[in-house]
């Protein structure tokens, strides 16, 4: 049962079965309307045989030519007999002779028709004394006249009425065997019923094959991935020749290993970077607690508060680049961008300059998470202390619905070759390599990281100060 359950799980089954199934029903809805055109057109040739062999009869009446000598066709196939108005039968083949005219048989189907145009009005035909002379009409009837080969009973018969030279009615009758009609049918159907299976068969074969060769790039693109799976992201899928959409699927599988394999550097950068920055605190912290515990008498409580609170702030950083590569999204309150930052400002009393502010009064409001919003700021400002020669600078500015948050300082500045690299992880210039005052090198790529997924954009170039000018800017609230 499973390994059935697995067969037609895979598409190649299935693409197999439905292909062969939509095949049989078209082949059989197309036998059966060729079979209908096929007895339809036979079924209108026995009646025009049928008619032509009773107006040979009525010309030979029309002749002078008495009942008794009329020269009448073959009976088995083509039955005839000639009815007066009064319902006798005038003349008939020896199988008619003894039955009563062929209106009194049980008819199959009928139709009516005159010598030029067609008389839709009346749905039973008329009897002979109504109807007027040349009219015919066709009525497909069981006749009892066995055919010598098939034993059918079913003829098309034509009634015709004429008028005799002496002004005598009757109505001729003309049978046409249907049996070459059923025999046709027949035939046809059986040829079509003994070549459905193997054409059915050869579809199933053609669609099965196609199948497995169109599905074959994709079956090494699936074994590929398994083995990539057991760690090895600098393998790639292979790119079929066909530029068809498996090519397309391996061009995209082969660019999202890429971005995997990319990925997973970065990670592992990340780990080991923050391993080697922990590493520094800790050893600090434990080389002074084993000098204290040795000689209590040395012990330096600032040092260790010191060591302690780097370390504290080390590993908020490190688990806020955590949450936000693990793509948590921001908070989307409605933040006044002046009352943070005057807020955040506020508190920061022992900045080694001294910080101007140009901030407007009146409220400018973004959407996003003030917790986030005001690390942003204080890491530029810290970045700015950090740089700057005698003072730094804040400014926020509203202008075509967008915020700008810019921190300046009067600083050495950054190279315009490393104004893109001070924002990747751990990175410190050479200005700021001391881990004690240059920090762990996270504080800017988290300011990016944060300002990214509040819609925002985050440019550093020169201040009019000649130092450094971080720019932040942000969607308006009510945009």
């Amino acid at each position: 049962m499973a390994d059935r359950t697995r067969w037609w799980s895979s598409v190649r089954a299935r693409t197999t079965a439905m292909a062969t199934a939509v095949v049989a029903i078209a082949l059989v809805a197309a036998g059966l309307a060729v079979l209908a055109v096929l007895r339809h057109n036979l079924v209108d040739s026995a009646g025009l045989q049928a008619e032509s062999t009773a107006r040979h009869v009525a010309a030979q009446l029309a002749t002078g030519t008495d009942f008794a000598n009329l020269k009448l066709p073959d009976a088995d196939s083509q039955p005839v007999q000639v009815v007066s108005a009064d319902g006798r039968v005038l003349a008939a083949d020896d199988d008619l002779l003894g039955h009563g005219p062929m209106a009194q048989f049980s008819p199959i189907a009928e139709s009516e028709s005159e010598d030029d145009e067609e008389d839709d009005e009346d749905d039973e035909p008329q009897p002979a004394s109504v109807r007027g002379s040349g009219t015919i009409a066709f009525r497909d009837m069981r006749l009892p006249v066995a055919h010598e080969d098939t034993g059918s009973h079913d003829f098309r018969v034509a009634a015709l009425d004429a008028d005799m030279p002496r002004g005598q009615h009757i109505t001729i009758y003309a049978g046409a065997s249907l049996a070459i009609a059923d025999n046709a049918v027949a035939g046809v159907s059986r040829a079509m019923a003994i070549g459905l299976v193997p054409l059915l068969a050869l579809v199933a074969g053609v669609t099965w094959l196609v199948t497995r060769r169109a599905l074959r790039p994709v079956e090494a693109i699936r074994s590929e991935l398994a083995e990539i799976m057991g760690g090895d992201l600098s393998r790639r899928v292979p790119v079929p020749a066909s530029h068809d959409e498996i090519a397309r699927l391996a061009t995209t599988t082969n660019t999202t290993l890429t971005a995997l394999e990319e990925s997973a550097q970065r990670q592992r950068r990340f780990i080991a970077d923050a391993a080697h920055e922990l590493r520094s605190p800790i050893a600090s912290l434990r080389t002074q607690l084993e000098v204290a515990q040795a000689h209590p008498q040395l012990l330096e409580l600032d040092g260790l508060i010191a060591d302690s609170v780097r370390l504290e702030h080390l590993a908020a950083d490190l688990l806020l680049l955590a949450r936000l590569d693990a793509g948590e999204q921001p908070r989307r309150d409605q933040v006044d961008l002046s009352a943070l930052a005057r807020d955040e400002l506020s508190h920061r009393n022992g900045d080694r300059h001294p910080v101007e502010v140009a901030i407007p009064d009146d409220c400018v409001a973004v959407r996003g998470s003030r917790i986030q919003l005001s690390r942003v700021l204080a890491n530029l400002v810290d970045n700015a202390q950090r740089h700057a020669a005698t003072a730094v600078r804040v400014t926020l500015t509203r202008t075509d619905g967008r915020v700008v948050l810019a921190v300046s300082d009067d600083g050495g500045g950054v190279p315009e070759s490393d104004r893109d690299r001070i924002f990747q992880r751990f990175v410190r210039l050479d200005e700021a390599r001391s881990r004690d005052d240059g920090g762990a090198g996270l504080g800017l790529a988290i300011v990016r990281d944060v300002v990214q997924r509040h819609g925002g954009e985050i440019q550093v170039g020169a201040s009019a100060e000649g130092g450094a000018r971080f720019a932040v800017t942000l969607p308006a609230a009510d945009q």
